[in-house]
C-alpha cells in the first residue's frame, strides 16, 4: 500500500532523514519505533506532505505521491494524527467531526458521527462540547475521530500515547485494536515499546535518521541487544 524508497529530509543545513525506506502492506499495523528526536514525525510529516523531501520517493497505491500539497495526499485516503492535539478549540466535537468529513473511498466504508461514537463512546457524552473544555485524553480521540471523518484507507498515528495517563493508554490501544479489525492499514509513531506491541505486527527502528532495525515485533522482543541499543533511554 505504501513504498517509501531512500527518503531524505533536512531542516534548513540540518540532515535528518537519511535514506529511509519502508514497505506498508495493506491491512498492516507497523510501529516506527525510536528515541525522542530519532526522526519517526520527521518521516511521518515527509510522508504527509507537510515536509518537502530533498530527495527519494514516496509511492501509495502505486501512485507516486511526493511533492504533492497535504491536502491531495489527504484526499488519496491517507489520514494524519499529529503529535499535537490540533482540535479546533472553539468547536463542538460535532462540529470538529463536520470539519474533518471526506467523501467516502470506492470500496470502503463511510464513517459517521454514529460509527465513531461506538469506537468512542466518551465523546458521545459531550457531543456538544467545545474542545476547550476537554481533557488531554478526549482531545487525542477526538483528534483521531476527526481525522478518521475523512475515511482514510491509510492512519498515520504520531506518538499517540505521548503524555496519558496509564488507563487511558490502555483506552486508546483497545480502540485502535478495534480500528486494526476493520481493515485500515496503520503506522504508528511511538516510544512506548509496550503501547507498540499491543496494536502492531511489525516494527522499524529509527535511530538519527536511519532505519537500523525491521522485523515482526516478536523477533524485536526475542532481540534484547537491539531494544538495548536503539529503545531504552
Amino acid at each position: 500500500m505504501l513504498t517509501v524508497n531512500k527518503l531524505n529530509t533536512f531542516y534548513g543545513r540540518a540532515h535528518i532523514l537519511r535514506d529511509v525506506s519502508l514497505d506498508i502492506s495493506k491491512g498492516e499495523a507497523v510501529a516506527l519505533l525510536g528515541r525522542n528526536g530519532a526522526g519517526k514525525s520527521t518521516t511521518m510529516k515527509s510522508i504527509m506532505g507537510l515536509l518537502k523531501p530533498a530527495s527519494g520517493l514516496v509511492e501509495f497505491e502505486g501512485k507516486t505521491i511526493s511533492g504533492l500539497k497535504s491536502y491531495h495526499i489527504s484526499r488519496l485516503g491517507i489520514g494524519y494524527v499529529p503529535e499535537e492535539r490540533r482540535v479546533f478549540a472553539g468547536l463542538s466535537v460535532l462540529e470538529n467531526f463536520a470539519v474533518g468529513k471526506q467523501k467516502p473511498r470506492q470500496g470502503g466504508m463511510e464513517q459517521t458521527p454514529e460509527n465513531l461514537f461506538k469506537l468512542f463512546p466518551n465523546l458521545e457524552s459531550m457531543k456538544d462540547r467545545p474542545a476547550s473544555q476537554m481533557s488531554g485524553g478526549e482531545q487525542q480521540m477526538l483528534t483521531i475521530a476527526r481525522t478518521l471523518m475523512g475515511n482514510p484507507k491509510l492512519l498515520l498515528l504520531d506518538e499517540p500515547s505521548e503524555g496519558l495517563a496509564p488507563l487511558i493508554v490502555e483506552e486508546m490501544a483497545r480502540t485502535i485494536l478495534q480500528l486494526k479489525s476493520t481493515g485500515i492499514t496503520l503506522i504508528l509513531s511511538e516510544q512506548n515499546l509496550r503501547f507498540a506491541n499491543l496494536i502492531a505486527d511489525k516494527a522499524y527502528i529509527i535511530e538519527k535518521g536511519e532505519i537500523r532495525y525491521k522485523g515482526t515485533m516478536d523477533d524485536l522482543n526475542n532481540n534484547a541487544e537491539v531494544r538495548d541499543a536503539y529503545l531504552t533511554l
